[in-house]
């Protein structure tokens, strides 16, 4: 698994502060420049402040935009510079207790946008951002102001933000349509049946809600992504959602059907929830069917290929964040690795798919 978090040395008395690891010479004055490299230690110099880190290699920080927090002695790696998947995580508070939500909600929030934004400025060239909660759009005010900041100073970087879609008003359709190019918006939609959705989310009211902001969202030409975990819960109805989709909400970009990730809520109630689609993967199959027929994109996320039949496999994207990704020992000689998504850190085989067959 890789650390997001590392150990540091700093001056405790200092104010946190955002720097980047240079790859030679720094570029910009938020650059820090390697000065010594002992064992297990690695110290570094800069405008801001000389700082160590430990249990890490040069070549593992090059280039990453870290945020160190003095008084806690740790170093945040908010952008790795060799990854693809870096989000900022906006606030842990939400507004919905979904029932296999990976990061249960905190009634707390703390403001990173000044950080976020620093390290956004000082991001890979082309980099795609996601922004996540939580519930982002809690905060939205001080969110699009972020983004507006974030887009005036780079036109090169985008968004990949994640909303439960509770929290659009008509006042946001000009913004929403100045940035429609450079964000992308992933929603969660999880039946078809407004009962079964509001259970799943567990908020009252909370699908008739969401169907009018999707209808805002459209209106504004919003980049729209759907998301829906596959549960027990929902797994049956799984063709009639891809119908609602197809004739109510054809300006969505992809749908995204995503297994479950067993962690937060998602581990305690994992035996009530997960669906494993190893065994019975006909629901999903005639979802993805009628999609393909209807010529609207869909995609599997977080589905190990050897869960999903041959036919489906070029649907299946390698999706779980490389931090917490991992394979399993029966992975070790099968063809379709390097392809495939893999599993989550905290995945347990003795409750997980049960027809895992590499190949």
């Amino acid at each position: 698994m890789i650390q997001l978090r590392l150990r540091t040395d700093c001056d405790r008395t200092l104010a946190p502060f955002v720097t980047r690891i240079a790859e030679g010479e720094p570029l910009c004055v938020d650059d820090a420049t390697l000065s010594l490299e002992e064992a297990n230690t690695l110290s570094y110099r800069s405008d801001k402040a000389d700082f160590r880190l430990r249990d890490v290699s040069p070549e593992d920080v090059a280039g990453d935009v870290l945020l160190i927090d003095p008084r806690r002695q740790i170093a945040h790696r908010l952008i790795r510079a060799a990854s693809l998947h870096n989000t900022f995580l906006i606030t842990e508070q939400c507004d919905q207790l979904c029932l296999m939500c990976s990061q249960p909600p905190k009634p707390q929030h703390q403001d990173m946008f000044d950080h976020f934004l620093a390290a956004a400025r000082l991001a890979p060239p082309g980099a795609q951002i996601g922004l996540s909660g939580g519930e982002p759009l809690l905060h939205k005010d001080a969110l699009f102001t972020f983004i507006d900041a974030v887009f005036a100073a780079r036109d090169d970087l985008t968004f990949h933000i994640l909303t439960n879609g509770q929290h659009f008003e008509r006042g946001d359709l000009a913004w929403l349509r100045k940035h429609r190019a450079r964000l992308l918006w992933g929603v969660p939609i999880y039946s078809d049946d407004p009962a079964t959705h509001d259970e799943i989310v567990g908020k009252p009211g909370a699908f008739a809600k969401l169907s009018l902001n999707i209808a805002l969202m459209g209106l504004a030409g919003a980049a729209l992504e759907l998301r829906t975990v596959v549960l027990q819960q929902n797994a049956s109805g799984l063709p009639g959602l891809a119908d609602f989709i197809a004739r109510h909400l054809p300006f969505a970009a992809t749908w995204a059907i995503m297994q479950m990730e067993r962690i937060g809520y998602g581990r305690m109630n994992w035996g009530q929830c997960f669906f494993d689609s190893s065994r019975d993967f006909a629901s999903l199959g005639a979802a993805i069917d009628l999609m393909r027929a209807r010529r609207q994109d869909v995609a599997l996320y977080n589905f190990p290929l050897c869960t999903v039949p041959p036919a489906y496999r070029d649907f299946a994207v390698r999706s779980i964040s490389d931090w917490k990704q991992k394979y399993l020992p029966a992975c070790g000689a099968c063809t379709l690795r390097e392809n495939c998504a893999g599993f989550f850190e905290w995945y347990r085989e003795e409750d997980g798919f049960m027809e895992i067959r590499p190949q």
